[in-house]
């Protein structure tokens, strides 16, 4: 079954060493860095700190949050991603497929995305990485279809999805997707937004994320559980945050 684990992001105002301690205290075995404030390319002591503090509360890296986006971001600002997180010691790298929505890309947009991953994932291979696409709104991989046609395209074996159920999408709807992604899903990230953007605790969505975590445990046992975003970034809900995953994890 899957563990539980945190994204660093969701404590964007906390330093490493509080991410480390407060993921620790609350329960919760592994994390996604984010390149974005916590392990920044440009800020190497940042990184390292990122690995040593996850090694001294025993909390496993699971990936490397990055916001590398394919045929936007350069592919030398990829490898310069890729070499960070060697450094980190994180096993992924979560990358974007773009920036514009499938239903108003370009075929050259899509080809040209397209190229960026098969070439980072190259890259990524030589140093032994995997790769993982976002799936979101605003990207090439905003739906199931989409996403499945991008993997598919790339045909890389170092290359799968997230997924998370996008703003305000019924959970019918989500846990349909879910299901036709659920075999290329190497992470999921949990969290409770309703009826769009707006954060409540998670167990006002178990309806979704009861029977999204048993098909993951039933098709996808490895894929990565995370908590992402809290209600008003408040630390102190990191704990019952994590209780409530804990206990639909079994």
């Amino acid at each position: 079954m899957s563990e539980a684990g945190l994204v660093s992001v969701t404590l964007r105002a906390q330093s490493p060493d509080e991410v480390a301690r407060l993921a620790a205290d609350a329960g919760l075995t592994c994390i996604e860095w984010g390149a974005d404030v916590h392990a920044p390319p440009s800020d190497l002591a940042l990184v390292d700190r990122c690995r040593t503090v996850s090694a001294a509360y025993d909390l496993r890296i699971t990936s490397y949050g990055s916001y590398w986006r394919a045929g936007v971001t350069s592919l030398d600002e990829g490898g310069t991603v890729l070499d960070t997180a060697v450094r980190l010691g994180a096993p992924r790298v979560r990358i974007w497929a773009g920036d514009v929505g499938s239903a108003d890309a370009s075929p050259e947009t899509r080809a040209t995305t397209r190229r960026a991953i098969s070439d980072l994932a190259a890259q990524a291979d030589s140093r032994d990485l995997e790769l993982a696409v976002e799936f979101h709104p605003s990207t090439l991989t905003d739906t199931a279809t989409t996403m499945l046609a991008m993997l598919d395209d790339v045909g890389a074996a170092n290359v799968s999805a997230y997924w998370q159920p996008g703003p305000g999408q019924p959970d019918a709807a989500a846990l349909d997707e879910l299901g036709q992604l659920v075999e290329r899903v190497s992470a999921v990230h949990v969290f409770a937004w309703w009826p769009r953007t707006e954060r409540h605790p998670l167990r006002t969505r178990e309806a979704l994320w009861r029977p999204a975590l048993d098909l993951v445990h039933t098709r996808r046992p490895e894929a990565d559980v995370m908590i992402e975003f809290v209600p008003g970034d408040d630390v102190d809900l990191i704990a019952t945050e994590a209780q409530t995953l804990r206990t639909w994890l079994g």
